[in-house]
C-alpha cells in the first residue's frame, strides 16, 4: 500500500515537471504555480535527485552563536541535514524563499524552534539584520534568474571569514579551468534544455564566477541518479569558500 502510495504522489509531481513551469506572469507567481500542486511531495520525489546536501552542510565549520542563512531554502528540509553538535553552536538561522506554497510548509516544520525564521522574500534583495557567519545556496541559483545578484547579496551579509557554501546543478564550459571536469558537448546541451522546462537552469557559468570570487575553496564535482532514468547522471558541485578577511 505504501509502495502504492509513493508511486501516485511520485505521478502527481512528475505531472508538473512535465507540464512545466509558466512562462509568464513574475518569478514568484511561476513558482507558485508551479511548486503549489506538489508542494506535499516534494521533498520525498527530491530526495533521490538532490544529492550532496548532506555532506555539504555537515562539513560547515560554524562558530560558536553562530547566525546562519539559507537562501532559496524551499521547504526547509535542508536544516534536518545540519548535526546536533551544528545545531548547539547555531543562535539564530534564518531561510528565506520567494514561493509562498514552500515557504509555508519550511514555517509549519520549523515553527517550534524559536532560533528558526522563515521569511518570504526575494534572495537577491532580502538582507539580514547585521552580518552572519554562513550562507548557503542548495539547488537554488539554478533557480534564480539573477544569480550573480544573489551571489553578491551573499556575500555582502556574510562578516569577513564567513562561509558561503553552494550545492547544485551544472555543466561545465567547453573549456573549463585546469583542474575542473570538463563534460561533453551532448551533456553541456542536454541538462539546460532538460531541466530549463521546469525553470532550473544548470549553466557553465555559475560555478568559474564562484571560483573567480573566492579563488581560495573547496571544490567537489560529481554527478547524480535521476529517479525512473536510471542510466542518467546529472552533473553537481559542491563549492565552500571563506570571504576574505580584506577585501
Amino acid at each position: 500500500m505504501r509502495r502504492l502510495e509513493t508511486l501516485r504522489a511520485d505521478a502527481g509531481v512528475l505531472l508538473s515537471l512535465l507540464r512545466g513551469m509558466p512562462r509568464t506572469a513574475s518569478h514568484a507567481q511561476r513558482l507558485q504555480a508551479f511548486y503549489a500542486p506538489q508542494a506535499a511531495h516534494y521533498d520525498r520525489f527530491r530526495e533521490r535527485l538532490l544529492q550532496g546536501r548532506r555532506e555539504l552542510i555537515a562539513g560547515l565549520a560554524l562558530p560558536e552563536r553562530a547566525r546562519v542563512v539559507e537562501l532559496g531554502g524551499g521547504t526547509g528540509r535542508n536544516l534536518d541535514f545540519f548535526t546536533p553538535q551544528q545545531w548547539q553552536r547555531i543562535a539564530r538561522f534564518e531561510l528565506v524563499d520567494l514561493c509562498p506554497a514552500l515557504v509555508e510548509r519550511a514555517q509549519a516544520r520549523h515553527s517550534v524552534d524559536p532560533r528558526i525564521a522563515v521569511v518570504q522574500a526575494d534572495a537577491t534583495l532580502w538582507r539580514p539584520q547585521g552580518l552572519v557567519d554562513c550562507v548557503y545556496f542548495s539547488y537554488a541559483l539554478t533557480m534564480i534568474p539573477d544569480w550573480r545578484g544573489a551571489i553578491d547579496n551573499a556575500l555582502a551579509m556574510l562578516k569577513p571569514g564567513g562561509l558561503l557554501a553552494v550545492v547544485d546543478f551544472y555543466v561545465s564550459p567547453a573549456a573549463p579551468a585546469p583542474g575542473h571536469r570538463r563534460h561533453g558537448a551532448l551533456t553541456r546541451r542536454f541538462w539546460p534544455l532538460w531541466f530549463g522546462h521546469d525553470g532550473v537552469h544548470p549553466s557553465p557559468d555559475h560555478l568559474p564566477r564562484l571560483c573567480e570570487l573566492l579563488p581560495r575553496h573547496e571544490l567537489v564535482e560529481s554527478d547524480a541518479a535521476v529517479p525512473y532514468l536510471p542510466l542518467l547522471r546529472v552533473p553537481y558541485y559542491r563549492f565552500v569558500a571563506r570571504k576574505p578577511l580584506r577585501d
